[in-house]
């Protein structure tokens, strides 16, 4: 059986303000190229999650595995080459676009060959307008640099992509063109790709599995075909709307 590329054996993390922990008890594995779409309502700790698996945030508790090497162990530039997190708010800091997607190239020591080569790719890939290239982050929209952002990412190549709410800020045409590029990619690449997407419709269109979350900790891990979407759906108004009353 391959090695998993992540393994969490009861991963929890303190709120630094005291009170209920913002992760508890967490532990489930990722195995090559799956697609885990990770859900629940606000504040049930998604975005920790993704921050704790590239050391963003660090653990108070458990284990983090990626293959056979806890990533504690793992220098944090040498793991974030391996697992690259995309966050919904992207900075270009001063550069162009160009600039933006070469630089983290640049770092590595590739070849200028090599690096045009991966532009090229996915500038074609995604559909990324040549005139882009030469812009800054002021003249983009947020959509706009949420693109830049997750194809600088892909230009990386990791062996793990980490993405939160990668279709936020885009309209419904370039989400549905994001879904199949990044399957495409998990299944002829075997990225793994974890993401966390409030919309469960494209949840359901681009994972292979579903990980639930409510108040830190992992309700639910199911395969797609073992998914009920109805009454999923329903947990999670049913949440906000507990969540909704509380700050009232």
């Amino acid at each position: 059986m391959p090695t998993p590329h992540l393994r969490l054996h009861q991963v929890s993390l303190n709120s630094p303000r005291g009170g209920e922990p913002l992760l508890q008890d967490i532990s489930f594995e990722v195995m090559p190229g799956e697609r885990v779409a990770i859900v629940g309502p606000s504040g049930a700790g998604k975005t920790t999650l993704l921050r704790v698996l590239n050391r963003l945030s660090e653990i108070s508790r458990g284990e983090i595995y990626f293959g056979d090497r806890n990533i504690q162990q793992i220098p944090v530039i040498e793991l974030r080459q391996h697992i690259t997190l995309v966050p919904q708010e992207s900075k270009l800091l001063g550069m162009t676009v160009r600039q933006a997607l070469e630089y983290p190239l640049h770092l590595r020591k590739l070849s200028s060959q090599a690096i045009q080569q991966r532009l090229l790719t996915w500038t074609e890939q995604l559909h990324l307008p040549e005139d882009w290239l030469g812009r800054n982050e002021l003249q983009l929209s947020v959509g706009q640099r949420q693109w830049v952002a997750i194809a600088r990412a892909l230009m990386i190549q990791p062996k793990i992509l980490l993405l939160d709410e990668p279709t936020s800020a885009l309209d419904a045409g370039r989400g549905e063109h994001l879904l199949t590029v990044l399957t495409n990619v998990a299944q002829n690449q075997e990225m793994t790709i974890l993401m966390v997407n409030h919309q469960l419709e494209m949840a359901e269109q681009f994972a292979s599995r579903v990980l639930y979350l409510q108040d830190g900790k992992l309700i639910l891990d199911r395969p797609i075909h073992q998914i009920n979407w109805v009454d999923l759906k329903q947990n999670l108004v049913d949440a906000e709307t507990i969540a909704a009353n509380e700050w009232e």
